[in-house]
């Protein structure tokens, strides 16, 4: 049988989409869609617009995957922002249960022969090559390397060391809005706490992945400071393309470059059309398609000189979806469209393959214990 396309997506939130929106991720997305329908869900916009699954992420060639545990503290006197909608526990001990409900998820789908779990280059290494060798037909396990987006969960170091030794491989020190180890999007500009600064001190002892994504400009500048690892921002698009904190600025993916890191280029309409306004002009009527995140993928390279340092970071449902994604795509299985994409904009093929691939492939086997 011929072989299909081999993608890395860097960011999904997997579990939260399993254990907190009770999605069965078995299923086919139109199943978790007519459900949902059936059942007059609104508690989220997206319910009834689900795009991911894990039939449709073999379908789209999509074989590892980073794979989230999200679970937010809001301490007493802060708020989450406004349009977030999971606006925190009111202890780490809680937090740190609701992460531990997710990590049993990704278990139990490691039982049954949905997941495969990516701890080592070694395993890294022989996923890679029996998916990029499959046939169509051919259902295998996806890949996950555990992350932690956000890490008000790690509720004391003892706790961090747990979850490596449970196979945890990347951490997000901060999410939304105000958190224990520092301050993220839609927060007051803050940077990292001295529980984030000893955080990231441990991370480097472990050689875990530090994810860039969600600080602040001044929390990325005392990151890099405070870490010396390897590093990514795996749903991160381009400031100079679209205003606004959300994204990194020109000097911020610079950095990231010259740390030998990845950008992985978000699907979110809010990262992708300047002004966007959930709940206003639909992707359709701003015409936002999946050339969109090409045009992101095409300013990093110009920044780097070379196609080292750019993939795929969808974020596709987290907590958003067709309803805020590119209107020309009605599953995650659409990212198997980008090749094509990335041929006609001149790439070649050795570089569509470092797209899809061949740069987290790469971050990954410099980060992993082996």
């Amino acid at each position: 049988m011929a072989a299909v396309p081999f993608l890395i997506d860097a960011h999904l939130d997997l579990a939260t989409n399993a254990v907190h929106l009770n999605r069965d991720l078995r299923l086919p997305v139109q199943e978790i869609r007519a459900r949902e329908r059936e059942l007059g869900q609104t508690d989220y916009p997206d319910r009834g617009n689900g795009t991911v699954a894990f039939p449709e992420l073999r379908r789209g060639g999509i074989g590892l995957v980073w794979g989230t545990l999200i679970a937010r503290y809001a301490a007493r006197g802060t708020a989450a922002p406004a349009n977030l909608a999971l606006p925190g526990w009111q202890s780490p001990e809680q937090a740190y249960a609701a992460a531990r409900g997710q990590l049993v998820w990704y278990r139990e789908m490691e039982r049954v022969g949905e997941l495969t779990p990516i701890t080592t280059r070694a395993q890294l290494d022989a996923h890679t090559a029996r998916y990029r060798g499959r046939g169509k037909q051919e259902d295998l396990p996806i890949g996950y390397v555990l992350a932690l987006e956000g890490a008000d969960s790690i509720v004391t170091l003892h706790h961090l060391h747990a979850y490596y030794a449970e196979g945890l491989r990347s951490i997000g020190p901060a999410h939304f809005g105000p958190g224990r180890y520092g301050a993220g999007t839609q927060s007051d500009g803050s940077g990292l706490t001295a529980a984030g600064r000893e955080l990231l001190r441990e991370m480097n002892q472990l050689g875990i992945l530090l994810d860039l994504t969600h600080l602040t400009d001044r929390g990325f500048l005392e990151a890099l400071k405070v870490y010396h690892g390897p590093v990514l921002a795996s749903h991160q698009n381009c400031r100079a393309l679209v205003p606004g904190e959300r994204q990194f600025s020109d000097a911020q993916l610079r950095a990231v470059i010259a740390r030998g890191g990845v950008v992985g280029g978000a699907l979110d309409a809010w990262m992708l059309e300047p002004g966007y306004r959930r709940g206003g002009a639909s992707p359709r009527e701003l015409g936002i398609t999946l050339e969109r995140i090409v045009d992101h993928y095409d300013h990093v390279c110009q920044l780097a000189g070379t196609a080292d340092h750019i993939g795929i970071g969808s974020d596709l449902d987290g907590l958003f979806g067709i309803e805020q994604t590119p209107y020309d795509l009605d599953t995650i299985a659409d990212l198997a469209r980008l090749p094509e994409l990335l041929r006609r904009r001149g790439y070649a093929a050795e570089d569509v393959d470092k797209v899809l691939y061949g740069n987290f492939a790469r971050l990954l086997g410099e980060a992993l214990p082996a």
